[in-house]
């Protein structure tokens, strides 16, 4: 089951699905609601369509943080009949509109191992890119309700959005923040990711309740301690870089697990080379 929502914030609800502890977001306005991420199938989105109806019956309007598979794949679900708005950076609009059957394929070779079913599911599932995109930031009303969706620069992609809710002083990273493992750099920047942390920083009050791609919501602290570990991580890189040691001493060092540094090392080569 995917769960229900549980309210962290005036009118602001908070998903965690279980399988992959993917956060969903919901915020309510008034006859309105905007939804943060839609999760990884078709199968998944009706379970969390009836946890939504469970809050509110509102129309939805969506927004996907990035392009992976378990933030956007149950957009049909939501926003194809009716049409329903859609958002996105447009650089993760284009990867969804222009190659939705190798993100599918990649994320059914990623899952097909330890969660087959799931796999199988999202290989079945339809796919809708975003309608609505956003290069640096937009400002939607919801129902009243302000809400900022924005670009901090490149970090876990290249296309991350982080949407801010003032009135209630809540952030939602999507995957920039992880909370219930180590961030993961497949697709990532890793010398320009703490950069993006720094960003969405500026943004937060002492009280900023902030909600990472998966895990429990956090608080500031636990936001600056992540970026102290980046900020340590791509100094790491350049270093590294420079001395032409092989990734794999970068790995040993860094402040991450030995898997996600080694692939962080490489990426961060590879940014540095030019082929990034």
């Amino acid at each position: 089951m995917t769960g229900r929502f549980v309210e962290i914030a005036d009118r602001v609800h908070v998903l965690r699905e279980p399988l992959l502890a993917v956060n969903v977001t919901l915020v309510c306005g008034d006859g309105e609601a905007l939804l943060v991420d839609t999760l990884s199938s078709a199968g998944q989105a009706a379970e969390l369509a009836a946890a939504v109806r469970a809050v509110t019956g509102a129309p939805l309007t969506l927004v996907n943080t990035h392009h992976h598979y378990d933030h956007w794949f149950g957009n049909a679900t939501f926003a194809a009949e009716p049409p329903r708005p859609v958002w996105a950076h447009d650089l993760a609009a284009e990867a969804m509109r222009d190659d939705p059957d190798g993100l599918r394929r990649q994320a059914y070779e990623e899952l097909r191992d330890e969660h087959p079913e799931l796999a199988a599911e999202l290989a079945d599932t339809t796919l809708l890119a975003p309608t609505h995109t956003v290069r640096t930031e937009a400002v939607l009303d919801v129902g009243g309700r302000r809400v900022v969706l924005r670009h901090p620069g490149r970090g876990h992609t290249d296309a991350d959005l982080v949407v801010q809710v003032p009135d209630a002083d809540v952030l939602v990273t999507g995957d920039l923040v992880e909370q219930s493992g180590p961030p993961a750099f497949e697709d990532s920047f890793p010398l320009q990711w703490p950069d993006a942390v720094a960003e969405l920083l500026r943004s937060t009050t002492p009280a900023t309740v902030v909600v990472p791609g998966h895990g429990e919501p956090v608080d500031v602290g636990f936001v600056r301690a992540q970026h102290a570990d980046l900020v340590e991580l791509a100094w790491l890189i350049r270093a590294g870089h420079t001395g032409c040691a092989p990734p794999e001493r970068v790995a040993a060092e860094a402040p991450f697990p030995a898997r996600p540094a080694l692939i962080a090392a490489r990426r961060g080569y590879a940014e540095l080379d030019g082929t990034a």
